[in-house]
């Protein structure tokens, strides 16, 4: 997901406004702070659901699901219990920043969609505006919540998409996770073992100084510098980071210049002064569509990605950059922390995650009704045939069990990744502190000190947070 810029209020424009003042939905005349269990006996219920997706355009088959699938079953299991609920889905289609901002602007209104898809790392800022409520606050019974079976299927890691200070705030949707990936062909050449697992950096160190004596070859990437945005930060620094044993936004704030901070970009020095990596290919616009295109020519050994790059970039048939013998040719492995133990929580194994979470407009004027809807819309049931067939990672064990039996890499994901993975803060200041680090890399890529490139960053993120006490420093 790309990261997300401050709105003027000029790219609002004629679409915010006919969402403030066209059709909302049930929600539009919600009062704010009301009794949760309002017309929860009502017999005649209409609900909206909002997403970022439309049919024909924008994230057709989420859009096509929920019009033909989740909401004629909705309705007819409604109906079996004598009430009659009429779910209209409110469609978008637009950039992700500007659906973010009509949401918003609807939400500061009281207005807006009963349920909503909203990305994991906006519920911070969203609970923080006072947008959403925790679950427990708007359907008004915690035991009702908490006692919902769902979530034993949903690893706690995973709930962190929904989550924010401990709270849950929506349910977490797919997700995703990075791994190391590499090339077992160029390994063998390079008198590597097929099953490698590295154990720390130094291990990863130690494969790319291997793969340097194979003529033609990069022996790693690491995607670095601002060319490559929101992907230098999810597939390079932030896994890294929580190798070191924390993340980006600890204890409530933002990473600053510390010894941690400083790890990391020495690794990437070590990568991309020492011949281990192409820092050309980290400027160039199209870099990270090059270097898969290379991954795939067999001209890189070793690459961090998100399972993304497993089963729409080298995927055989469809991929951007086929392989015809990507299940025997490509081989993964788990992150290792930079030491073994050194990880967040003490973990020797590491990765990042993203996606994002349906939640419930704490004005709907059927909150019971909504959080029903929510429960079945994440029932194994539901959540299996939203695949269509696919086989994609979800948000439950369950489901995963079963749709991805016959795919060991993103079974792999599933079962090792995910219960270790973390995620991005979901909070405002995030895009620029992400911005900051982009150039942090940039920096030590082109040449320059750790030093320089971490005091750089430093400044870079008192600015962002809003000064040095907003800043954890050495």
């Amino acid at each position: 997901m790309r990261s997300l810029r401050p709105y003027s209020p000029a790219v609002l424009g004629a679409a915010a406004l006919a969402l403030l003042t066209g059709c909302l939905g049930s929600s539009e005349s919600g009062s704010g702070d009301q009794d949760a269990n309002r017309n929860a006996d009502a017999t005649k219920v209409e609900l909206t659901i909002g997403s970022n997706s439309v049919k024909g355009g924008k994230n057709s088959a989420g859009a096509t699901f929920v019009q033909d699938v989740l909401i004629p079953k909705f309705v007819a299991e409604q109906k079996g219990k004598g009430v009659d609920v009429t779910v209209r889905f409110q469609g978008d289609g637009s950039d992700d920043e500007v659906y973010k901002q009509k949401l918003s602007l609807d939400l500061s209104n009281k207005s807006g969609p009963d349920l909503f898809n909203i990305d994991g790392i906006w519920v911070g800022e969203f609970a923080q505006a006072g947008y959403i409520k925790p679950l427990t606050d708007t359907v008004g019974d915690a035991a009702k919540v908490d006692d919902w079976d769902g979530w034993k299927q949903i690893p706690e890691a995973v709930q962190q998409l929904g989550s924010f200070e401990g709270k849950r705030y929506g349910v977490p949707g797919g997700t995703d996770g990075r791994v190391l990936y590499f090339n077992k062909k160029l390994f063998q050449q390079a008198g590597l073992p097929a099953d490698w697992q590295p154990k720390s950096w130094d291990e990863i160190i130690a494969a790319g100084e291997a793969l340097k004596k194979l003529p033609g070859v990069t022996p790693i990437q690491l995607n670095a510098g601002t060319a490559m945005g929101e992907a230098t930060t999810m597939q390079g620094v932030l896994p890294l980071l929580v190798g070191t044993g924390t993340g980006i936004n600890p204890d409530g704030k933002w990473l600053g210049d510390t010894p941690k901070l400083r790890q990391v970009l020495d690794f990437y020095r070590k990568i991309y002064t020492t011949g281990l990596g192409d820092p050309v290919l980290q400027r160039e616009a199209k870099g990270r569509d090059k270097s898969f295109a290379q991954f795939a020519a067999n001209k890189i050994g070793i690459l961090l990605e998100g399972d993304y790059f497993w089963r729409s970039v080298v995927e055989p048939k469809e991929g951007v950059a086929k392989m015809a013998d990507r299940d025997t040719a490509v081989g993964y492995a788990l992150v290792p922390a930079a030491l073994p133990g050194a990880g967040v929580d003490g973990q020797d194994f590491v990765s990042m995650s993203g996606g994002g979470a349906t939640a419930i407009n704490p004005n709907t004027k059927f909150p019971q009704q909504a959080w029903e809807l929510l429960q079945f819309m994440n029932s194994a049931e539901m959540v299996k045939a939203s695949l269509d067939g696919a086989a994609k990672i979800t948000q439950r064990n369950d489901v995963n069990a079963e749709v991805l039996a016959g795919d060991p890499m993103l079974n792999f994901v599933a079962t090792r990744v995910l219960p270790i993975t973390q995620y991005r803060p979901g909070l405002a200041e995030y895009p620029k502190i992400s911005a900051a680090l982009q150039q942090a890399t940039a920096d030590v890529v082109g040449g320059k000190t750790t030093e320089a490139a971490a005091m750089a960053y430093q400044k870079a993120v008192e600015a962002a947070a809003g000064g040095k006490d907003k800043v954890a420093g050495n």
